[in-house]
């Protein structure tokens, strides 16, 4: 998510996902902001 102001929607969405069982990773960056850090998840992620 790109905001701290997006983290009460993506808790919703993170107990959906919990309630049929998948696993996630919730992680407040922002491309513009923050773009090594965004760029280095996403290659972590796309290695998982």
């Amino acid at each position: 998510m790109g905001s701290d102001s997006d983290l009460g929607i993506m808790k919703a969405a993170g107990e959906v996902l919990e309630e049929f069982g998948v696993e996630y990773c919730m992680r407040i960056l922002s491309a513009h902001r923050t773009p090594d850090q965004t760029t280095a998840f996403a290659k972590a992620a796309a290695a998982e």
